[in-house]
């Protein structure tokens, strides 16, 4: 019996099936089966070009989607299913995740079995492909526990899609003539209603296709009344738990409101649906329910009262003052844009001060990184040119005191820009800045790329995001200069931005301090972040994945440090939802086992305290490399990652050291002592080789020396060997 049954249901529409059955036939399944229940002549043939691995099911032209689900599953053999319509997608490794997960909860040997698994999705269109969807924090705020609906009703509102989430293949026997609907956000709530327990997984498992509406067949006014319809079926099942009627009614309420404001129904039909769904509203509402407040209450109130001439004058009166509202905010913005323009514009007439210097990292945010290692070494070299940080009004109050900056937009701001000899930035300057041939670009980008950047973003939708190309290049055609840590960063930046630029291989500055730190500096790091003495700290330094909103919790945290023993403490540089006293992590950070720290700065002083790095795609491994102390990558959706994000090489076979799959084999690493064995550091020692060639503590000045004192390559200080190079002490031999 396999884990998981995936049942592939529907007509090849506009030719996605084809697509979906080539990506699953590239990422061979263990533990699972593929079903097509193929409706019509056109998906049985691709079906069958995909034999004797698919089992086929032919189903004649028509067949709606309950009887296709109900077809497939009936020759479905797994413990669990998965329901992938025929247009839809499957992001690479999508099944191996659900199936691990499934039994993962299939093992854990509840009472009460889970019913229904649920996981993150990405959307595409005709226009855009693999945009994040919004159900993250939901998923996140779940985390891997298995409840009830009543202790997460906030479930509900994930995108009612099959496609996000797996059945339990008993729980859709005993049920499967309450799920055998055509309407499919009723049948993916009305499992979750049913369920007994439902469990999460918080990462990209689906991607729903959202087909151009010309192509389909036009909705009709009845379309409309089949959301009450929906609705009304529903609700029913939630009548005695008040938190998922309370959530499901919200939703209902939501519903109703935005279809009727939104679509363009003839007056006979608009007032139909607004009366049923006002006495949907009356009939359902929760005892004590509140309406929300502002603007939302008042259509609520008005579609409760039935009052469609009300409602019609509201929405009148509503349109005339955002209207006018927008009218003047443009009118403001035309004008401040213009005065603004014009101090720029009189401002870049001045003389370039050969003295001034801007700095920016991360979007304004603060002095950190590649520019603040130059900037201090500046003011050690050169302290005649004076530094201006660019830092948002958010953080500004942050800044260490004496800090000179300016606010992105301010008068000052663009005087400051227009006049300054040398601007530096990791990311880049906005586009309105106009480069004048006196004044010097210094990108010094921001880590080592093993993620595609730029130009090589462009086959990778999902991280271009609508990236504005053009945009781009003609930012970089502003470089002078661009610093590289390493061979395969120059020739990257070379490739995914090219333009006319000088590379400079010199290293980056904010790696100094892993050379230049003595024991004090190591001791000092753990003492101020209250690393307890005697214990092994593991860093988790997690990436952000560009195909999910907000921050996925991979690891169970809790878990982990319990498998790890009192011993090891893990700073955690990633935002858990873990909240409330009855979280298991709130003793382990009370016991000092889990420190929190997301918002710690600077980051190199996390990593001169930490033991080990546990992470998985970030490109801090490149620079705590340098180091060279242990690094484990825990790598749970590679091949996810490698396909929606893009990268440059297989972090699988060129790792700088131990590589998990899954939690379990994580914690094997550490316990096993494979984490630190010969091997590891073999691994780890190619890893610095390549990707470590120019760190040698000595980065700052050479760039210091070459762009901001004028001195020729030749006589800056050479880069020294890798077999050199001293790294700053580990916490063992900082505490001998």
């Amino acid at each position: 019996m396999p884990q998981l049954s995936v049942i592939v249901y529907g007509p090849n529409a506009q030719g996605h099936l084809t697509e979906l059955l080539d990506s699953l036939a590239a990422h061979p399944l263990t533990d699972a089966e593929v079903i097509v229940a193929a409706v019509g002549d056109w998906a049985r043939e691709t079906a069958e070009g995909h034999a004797p691995e698919t089992v086929v099911v032919p189903l004649p032209d028509g067949t709606g989607d309950a009887a296709a689900r109900a077809a497939g599953a009936a020759r479905a053999s797994g413990r669990w299913l998965h329901f992938v319509h025929a247009k839809d997608g499957l992001p690479a490794g999508a099944p191996r995740l659900i199936a691990e997960r499934t039994a993962e909860l299939d093992e854990a040997g509840a009472p009460e079995p889970v019913d229904v698994l649920l996981f993150d999705h990405v959307t595409t269109t005709w226009q855009t492909a693999a945009a994040p969807s919004r159900d993250g924090r939901h998923l996140a705020a779940v985390g891997r526990a298995a409840l009830p609906l009543r202790d997460a009703a906030d479930l509900l509102r994930l995108t009612p899609l099959l496609g996000n989430r797996a059945l339990r293949a008993a729980f859709w026997q005993a049920h499967q003539e309450q799920l055998a609907t055509d309407d499919e956000p009723l049948a993916a709530h009305t499992a979750l209603l049913l369920a007994g327990r439902v469990a999460c997984l918080n990462q990209t498992a689906y991607d729903h296709r959202v087909l151009r509406p010309e192509s389909l067949p036009p909705g009709t006014p009845e379309d409309r009344l089949a959301l009450i319809d929906r609705y009304e079926s529903l609700l029913p099942l939630a009548r005695d738990r008040r938190a998922p009627h309370t959530v499901l009614y919200d939703l209902m309420v939501r519903d109703l409101v935005r279809t009727f404001a939104g679509e363009d129904l003839p007056d006979r039909a608009a007032r139909e649906f607004f009366r049923r769904a006002s006495l949907a509203a009356v009939r359902w509402r929760p005892e004590g329910h509140r309406r929300p407040a502002g603007l939302e209450g008042v259509r609520h109130a008005l579609l409760e009262e039935g009052a469609y001439a009300k409602y019609r004058a509201f929405q009148a009166a509503n349109r005339t003052r955002r209207a006018a509202r927008k009218a003047v905010r443009t009118r403001k913005q035309q004008l401040g844009a213009k005065v603004r323009d014009q101090q720029y514009r009189r401002a870049l007439t001045r003389p370039v001060d050969p003295d001034l210097a801007v700095f920016s990292a991360y979007w304004d945010r603060g002095v950190a990184c590649n520019p603040a290692a130059i900037a201090a070494k500046l003011a050690e070299l050169a302290p005649h040119i004076h530094p201006v940080w660019v830092v948002n009004k958010a953080n500004a109050a942050l800044l260490p005191p004496g800090t000179d900056h300016v606010i992105p937009g301010t008068r000052r701001y663009w005087e400051t820009l227009a006049t300054a000899k040398y601007l530096t930035n990791n990311v880049n300057f906005p586009n309105g800045v106009i480069k004048r041939p006196d004044a010097i670009h210094l990108q010094t980008h921001h880590g080592t790329p093993l993620k595609r950047m730029g130009l090589d973003q462009m086959d990778h939708p999902a991280a271009a995001k609508g990236l504005d190309f053009a945009a781009l290049l003609a930012r970089v055609d502003k470089w002078d200069y661009s610093v590289s840590a390493n061979g395969h960063s120059t020739r990257m930046w070379e490739r995914a931005y090219p333009s006319r630029y000088t590379s400079l291989d010199h290293g980056y500055p904010r790696n100094d301090v892993y050379y230049t730190s003595d024991a004090e500096a190591v001791r000092a790091a753990r003492e101020r972040l209250g690393i307890p003495p005697g214990r092994t700290a593991v860093l988790y330094a997690p990436t952000h994945r560009d195909y999910e909103a907000g921050f996925t919790p991979r690891l169970d945290l809790a878990a982990l440090a319990d498998r790890l023993g009192e011993n090891t403490v893990l700073l955690v540089r990633a935002h858990y939802f873990y909240g409330g006293a009855a979280s298991p992590l709130t003793g382990l950070r009370r016991s000092g086992r889990i420190i929190d720290v997301s918002s710690y700065d600077p980051v190199e002083e996390l990593c001169l305290a930490a033991d080990a790095l546990v992470t998985d795609y970030s490109s801090i491994m490149f620079d705590y490399a340098n180091l060279d102390r242990p690094i484990v990558v825990y790598a749970d959706d590679w091949e996810t990652y490698r396909t929606t994000r893009g990268v440059y090489f297989d972090l699988m076979t060129e790792h700088p050291g131990q590589v998990a799959r899954t939690q379990e084999e994580l914690a094997e690493i550490f316990l096993s002592g494979a984490w630190r064995d010969d091997s590891a550091a073999k691994a780890r020692t190619a890893f610095r080789r390549r990707f470590c060639e120019y760190d040698d503590g000595r980065a700052a000045e050479r760039i210091v020396r070459r762009v901001f004192l004028g001195e020729p390559e030749e006589s800056l200080p050479p880069v020294l060997p890798l077999e050199d190079r001293t790294p700053a002490p580990t916490p063992e031999e900082a505490t001998a």
